[in-house]
């Protein structure tokens, strides 16, 4: 029995994440959900968050846990263990598969996938259907108790769905003691962390982008020095949304070189090139004489991209040629 595990990776919109294999794998251009085999003395939760790094350069968060699928391909018999996860990030880099797609959970069904994949997939729409998007554990919990680090800490450690990143959100829309708290916890040493909290303040920009704003500057100062590439996703994703005449000059001119080193940068992560693409675009629209070096990064890092920044390029450089450059 080999034991593989596999994530229902789902994005801001509920969408979820499939591939497609190679044509020279077991089986040929069948889509599935993304994982693999799990390695020596790691855990299952360790095995998917590596694997889907590994494949696909994507943060996750395991958010919950579907049942196990065994079944025997005549070749092999494996036991495939699920999870539900959620995600920022957009554009995955394939490195193993043909291809991806992200589908409405209804359209699951419709798809042609490897045979053990198949129970997943109506396990999951099953649960969806039946309205999985449970409300958070902690909801009866009063939002003053946050105020306290020990509690707070717990419930962001303790997440399980992108509900309960929301609710801890409205409460720093509520409580600015609580937001500050969530942007301290950004820059901590514990990655998990660190990530997380990051995670639910832009989860605080999405609904209350307002009360973020006093932070951007900080936000921006940040990235010069944040050693957690999940927490500068999670802050590059957050500036990639803003009106720039929100920043200073300074924090504008600071922000522009350091999103060109990250598209110049053979080892920036496919997410974080992408969220870079759109502050330039933005910071463009304020400094047209940024359009040409933009434009030339782009075709740079296209010609040897994945299918996902090519996408991704093609959109930034059909919005810049309608700006008056």
């Amino acid at each position: 029995m080999i034991n593989v595990t596999c994530a229902i990776i789902r994005n801001e919109d509920n969408k979820v994440l499939v591939v497609q294999r190679d044509e020279n794998t077991d089986h040929p251009f069948k889509w599935e959900f993304p994982g693999g085999k799990i390695s020596g003395d790691e855990t299952e939760e360790q095995c998917i968050v590596r694997e889907i790094m590994e494949e696909l350069s994507m943060e996750i968060i395991i958010c919950s846990r579907l049942q196990d699928v065994v079944h025997d391909y005549g070749n092999k018999k494996i036991r495939l263990i699920p999870f539900v996860c959620d995600t920022l990030d957009e554009v995955p880099f394939l490195t193993g598969h043909l291809a991806y797609k992200w589908l409405d959970p209804l359209s699951l069904s419709q798809t042609d996938f490897s045979e053990a994949d198949v129970f997943v997939a109506n396990d999951y729409t099953r649960n969806y259907l039946t309205g999985d998007a449970r409300e958070p554990a902690f909801i009866d919990e009063s939002r003053e108790e946050l105020i306290a680090d020990s509690a707070l800490q717990e419930m962001i450690n303790s997440l399980m769905s992108s509900n309960e990143a929301k609710w801890i959100a409205a409460s720093a829309f509520e409580n600015e003691v609580v937001l500050q708290k969530l942007i301290e916890y950004s820059f901590s040493g514990d990655k998990k962390l660190a990530f997380r909290a990051s995670w639910i303040v832009s989860k605080a920009f999405d609904s209350y982008p307002a009360v973020i704003t006093p932070y951007l500057g900080r936000i921006t100062d940040s990235l010069g020095v944040i050693g957690n590439e999940s927490v500068t996703r999670s802050f590059l994703r957050i500036l990639s949304m803003i009106d720039m005449n929100d920043l200073s000059s300074d924090h504008q001119g600071f922000l522009a070189d350091y999103c060109f080193r990250l598209l110049g940068s053979a080892f920036s992560a496919i997410a974080v090139k992408a969220y870079s693409m759109e502050i330039l675009y933005r910071l463009t629209v304020i400094y047209p004489e940024l359009g040409i070096e933009l434009a030339a990064s782009i075709r740079n890092i296209m010609d040897e991209g994945s299918a996902g920044i090519k996408a991704r390029g093609r959109i930034i450089l059909k919005k810049l040629a309608e700006l008056p450059l």
